[in-house]
C-alpha cells in the first residue's frame, strides 16, 4: 500500500466504460478512490501531473514465457518484471513451461509467492494442461485452479492427442477454467522453420503451413462444441484459422483468441536472408494473412493482443534458420506496437485498449482492467504521439531477440503504477 496519489490533467481512457475525456483519478491504499473533472488535493497527497498524456488501465500481457525456473539467465521474473514495468503492463500471465513446468501446487505458489517479493508488477501463472507438458496425463485441474492458476495450457506445445484434447475441455468444463491452446498440429510443422510459400522456396527452408493452424483450430471448436467448455486459442495467424474462429462465435460456442503484435506488424518477407531473429511459431505469415489478423482484431473476432514474449540469448538465435530458437521478445514493445494499429487507422483507440485490458482481464477473470472507483490501481501513463525509434539494445530484459531495431514508432509509457506504486517512470 502507498498512500494517497493524484494524477491531475489525464486522457483517461477506459474501455471498459468507453470513457474517453479529460480528468483526475485519486488513489488510496493502492486502489481507486475518484475519478472525476477537477478533484480536489489536500495536504499529504502525492500529486502526478499527467499534462495531457493518456491514463488507461495497465496492460495485461496474458502470453509471456518467463524461463524462472530454471533458465533464469534467458529471462528471471525480476527482470520481466522491469521490462513489463517499462512497456506499461502491469500484470503478465507466464506460461508452464519452465524447467520443471508449472503442473504442482507447490510451482503455482512459487510464482505467487516470487511476485509478492519482487514487488514490481503482478504476476501470474497458468498451469500445464498435462503432467510435464507431454500431452498424455490430465494434471488436476480442481487443485492447481484453487492455487491460483488462472487457465490451463501446455504452453508453446499443442495438445496434439484429439481423446486428450476432449478429455481436457471435459475436465475444465466441470469447474469452469479455460483450456488454452497452441494452434498448431505438430505433424504438419514438425519440419518446418517459416511460413510455406514463395518465400520459403527461395530461401531453400522447410515450411509449415497454414493449413497446420487451420486443421487445429477447426478440430479443437468441434470438441469444445462436443464438452460445452470454454476454450481459448494463443497467437493466431492465418486467415483460415480466424474465420473459422469467427464463425465458431457466431454459432454460440465459448472461444475466444488473441494475437501478438508481430503477427500485425510484420509478414514472412521479414525472414529476408535467413534472420532469424524473425523466427516465431506459428511463424510470421504472408501479407494476406497479416490482413486478415488486422481485420479481425478491427472487427473483434480476435479479442486479445499479447506480447507472446519469448526470451532468447544470442547463442539460441544466432545458428542456420532451421536450428534456430523461435521467439521474439516483446513485453516492452507491446503497448507501442500495438498503438500502431491506432495510428495507421485500423482501429480506434478504445478498441486497441480494449485488446490490450478489459478483454484479457474478462478471458481470464482478473480483477484488473478498468478504471472505476474500487479497482486495483494499476495504472498506464503513456504518451499517445511521442515519435521514437526501437533500441533492443536498451531493453531491460535480459535477452534482446526481436527483429524491431530501428523501427520507427509512436507512442510509450512514460509512468507504469501497480496498487498505487509507481514501479516505472520513463526519464525525460
Amino acid at each position: 500500500m502507498s498512500g494517497r496519489l493524484l494524477l491531475r490533467r489525464a486522457r483517461l481512457l477506459d474501455p471498459a466504460q468507453n470513457l474517453d475525456r479529460r480528468g483526475d483519478i485519486m488513489i488510496e491504499d493502492g486502489r481507486i478512490t475518484a475519478i472525476g473533472g477537477e478533484l480536489p488535493s489536500a495536504p499529504g497527497i502525492e500529486t502526478i501531473d499527467c499534462n495531457g498524456a493518456c491514463a488507461a488501465p495497465g496492460v495485461i500481457d496474458m502470453r509471456v514465457q518467463l524461463r524462472d525456473p530454471g533458465a533464469e539467465h534467458l529471462e528471471s521474473m525480476e527482470s520481466a518484471g522491469q521490462a513489463a514495468a517499462a512497456g506499461g503492463v502491469t500484470t503478465m500471465v507466464a506460461l508452464p513451461n519452465t524447467d520443471p513446468p508449472i503442473d504442482e501446487v507447490a510451482l503455482v505458489e512459487f510464482v505467487a509467492r516470487r511476485s509478492r517479493d519482487i514487488r514490481l508488477v503482478n504476476i501470474r501463472t497458468y498451469a500445464a494442461a498435462t503432467r510435464g507438458l507431454r500431452g498424455r496425463e490430465l494434471c488436476e485441474f480442481g487443485l492447481l485452479a484453487a492455487a491460483g492458476a488462472v487457465a490451463f495450457t501446455d504452453g508453446d506445445r499443442a495438445i496434439a492427442d484429439a481423446q486428450v484434447m476432449r478429455r481436457a475441455l471435459s475436465y475444465a468444463h466441470t469447474f469452469d477454467l479455460l483450456v488454452i491452446q497452441h494452434p498448431e498440429d505438430p505433424s504438419l510443422a514438425s519440419d518446418g522453420a517459416m511460413n510455406e510459400g514463395e518465400v520459403a522456396t527461395r530461401l531453400g527452408i522447410a515450411g509449415i503451413p497454414a493449413a497446420a493452424e487451420i486443421i487445429m483450430v477447426e478440430r479443437d471448436l468441434r470438441l469444445a462444441e462436443l464438452t460445452g467448455a470454454r476454450l481459448h486459442f494463443g497467437h493466431v495467424s492465418t486467415a483460415g484459422a480466424i474465420d473459422a474462429i469467427r464463425q465458431a462465435k457466431k454459432r454460440g460456442l465459448r472461444v475466444t483468441c488473441d494475437t501478438a503484435p508481430h503477427y500485425f506488424a510484420l509478414n514472412e518477407n521479414e525472414v529476408g536472408e535467413y534472420r532469424t531473429f524473425a523466427k516465431v511459431s506459428p511463424p510470421l505469415r504472408s501479407e494476406d494473412d497479416r490482413k486478415a489478423v488486422v481485420a479481425g482484431l478491427a472487427d473483434g473476432t480476435i479479442d486479445a493482443i499479447a506480447s507472446d514474449h519469448s526470451p532468447y540469448d544470442q547463442d539460441s538465435k544466432r545458428l542456420p534458420f532451421a536450428s534456430a530458437a523461435s521467439g521474439i521478445v516483446g513485453l516492452e514493445t507491446l503497448l507501442t506496437l500495438s498503438l500502431g494499429l491506432y495510428h495507421n487507422q485500423d482501429m480506434k483507440l478504445l478498441d486497441v485498449l480494449r485488446a490490450l485490458t478489459q478483454r484479457p482481464a474478462e478471458i481470464l477473470r482478473l480483477p484488473a482492467g478498468r478504471l472505476a472507483v474500487g479497482a486495483p490501481a494499476d495504472i498506464v501513463i503513456f504518451s499517445l504521439d511521442k515519435p521514437w525509434r526501437i533500441d533492443s539494445e536498451a531493453y531491460r530484459s535480459k535477452s534482446k531477440n526481436a527483429p524491431y531495431d530501428g523501427r520507427p514508432v509512436q507512442g510509450l509509457a512514460v509512468r507504469t503504477i501497480v496498487g498505487g506504486r509507481t514501479v516505472f517512470i520513463r526519464e525525460s
